[in-house]
């Protein structure tokens, strides 16, 4: 004897598919919406910077480089929701608002020679390393 059943719309009872339709539904914001993904990585000579910025417009990023210390920026702005002949919203995920990341890395970064480029969707940071000054040994006479 099995015990699996196959679901028939047609034979499901009245009151099956009340409670399903009456089931709660998660209707709050989801916070991972607004988070940025930053991956970063490094060559001998720079870092590489690669940020997540889905629904963006490049004018709305703003990237500030301070030393070592890296921030970007971002103004996400939603659209408004057209309703035509007494349609309504029943759900609407997209949002609006900014969002902002910054963090530190190991050596200054040569913000002259820095580049930003943004394509669908993903903003990548070129940062050449600032040349570190070399020691340089004194003879004591």
């Amino acid at each position: 004897m099995t015990n699996l059943r196959v679901f028939e719309p047609a034979l499901d009872s009245f009151e099956s598919m009340f409670k399903r339709l009456m089931a709660p539904t998660r209707f709050e914001v989801d916070a991972r919406s607004l988070e940025m993904r930053v991956d970063v990585s490094e060559k001998d000579t720079a870092y590489t910077v690669r940020a997540d910025l889905p629904g963006v417009k490049k004018e709305d990023i703003n990237v500030r480089i301070d030393g070592n210390m890296v921030q970007i920026d971002a103004e996400v702005k939603q659209q408004k929701d057209i309703k035509q002949n007494g349609d309504k919203v029943l759900r609407s995920e997209r949002y609006s608002g900014s969002v902002s990341r910054a963090f530190t890395l190991a050596q200054d970064v040569d913000d002259a020679k820095a580049t930003a480029k943004y394509k669908d969707g993903v903003l990548t940071l070129e940062l050449p390393k600032k040349a570190t000054s070399t020691s340089k040994r004194l003879t004591v006479q």
